[in-house]
């Protein structure tokens, strides 16, 4: 069992308490109340962000929440900064692809060496710019808001790109892209599109990852994680769909694959809710 695994079970049987499947296993640092995306670090660390209108850092904290670094990133402006994604390499992907009013030009996901052997305190990026193939207005009309974009993996040499559908009426599906993972600029692969289910409360997707043999895709929205397992790059083809109704009705941003059966996952601070880093158990 490795140290990551082995503090998790200490942190959920130590010190948590249930949020309805979910198992709360730290409050997050107050800095991070606004937390959007997350990935795995060094020595069962994790690395973070916020959205639009916090600083261009990444944060490493611990399992206890104890904030550890912070990381300027240089080369890059955090104008809504909504997932993080790592490859096996250990280079970080911060999606800048928050898009509410689908008005945007000028979306990037920036590219950063591994943050582990950085031993200053900043980092600099390089940018993958992209524009959509599909969208041709600037906004487009209101039945086809499917431009803004909450969640990205890393799989392969590409990102995949997973909107958050804002149409009204709410169609119910999910549009993926995918860009290399070579800095440059570039017109997104659009790849296909799924459903997900017609309640627009709940089927929004605010984050995704893929395990680490590729065979099981896990998308999160208000309340549900969908599972994709048997899945298959790059047609998206898969065996089984299951749905996890998480019992909460915190605002979910972040999730992660510690293992192929276990999952993390964070929320923003909505009043006094929030701010807590959760285990699930799949």
């Amino acid at each position: 069992m490795n140290k990551f695994i082995s503090l998790l079970i200490i942190c959920s049987c130590v010190c948590c308490t249930n949020y309805g499947q979910l198992t709360k296993i730290a409050k997050l640092p107050k800095i991070l109340k606004e937390n959007s995306g997350m990935a795995i670090g060094k020595d069962s660390t994790l690395w973070m962000i916020n959205d639009s209108g916090n600083e261009d850092v990444l944060y490493q904290i611990d399992l206890s929440g104890k904030l550890i670094k912070e990381l300027k990133v240089k080369n890059a402006k955090n104008k809504d900064w909504e997932d993080l994604a790592r490859d096996t390499s250990g280079n970080l992907y911060i999606s800048d692809l928050g898009n509410n009013a689908n008005k945007r030009t000028d979306l990037v996901i920036y590219k950063t060496p591994n943050p582990d052997k950085e031993k200053g305190s900043k980092i600099t990026a390089e940018k993958i710019e992209l524009r959509y193939p599909d969208q041709k207005k600037f906004p487009p009309k209101k039945k086809n808001l499917k431009f803004d974009s909450e969640a990205i993996f890393h799989f392969g040499n590409q990102v995949y790109i997973l909107n958050k559908n804002r149409s009204s009426p709410f169609s119910g599906d999910v549009t993926i892209y995918s860009v290399p993972d070579v800095p440059g600029k570039y017109i997104a692969k659009l790849i296909t599109t799924i459903d997900t289910c017609e309640a627009s409360d709940s089927c929004r997707i605010t984050a995704a990852d893929i395990s680490e043999d590729g065979k099981t895709l896990v998308l999160l929205s208000y309340g549900k994680v969908l599972v994709y397992t048997g899945f298959v790059l790059p047609n998206f083809t898969f065996e089984e769909l299951k749905t996890i109704d998480l019992k909460s009705n915190t605002q979910l941003e972040s999730i992660l694959f510690i293992n192929e059966k276990t999952l993390l996952l964070s929320d923003e601070q909505t009043g006094k809710k929030g701010r807590n880093l959760y285990s699930l158990k799949l």
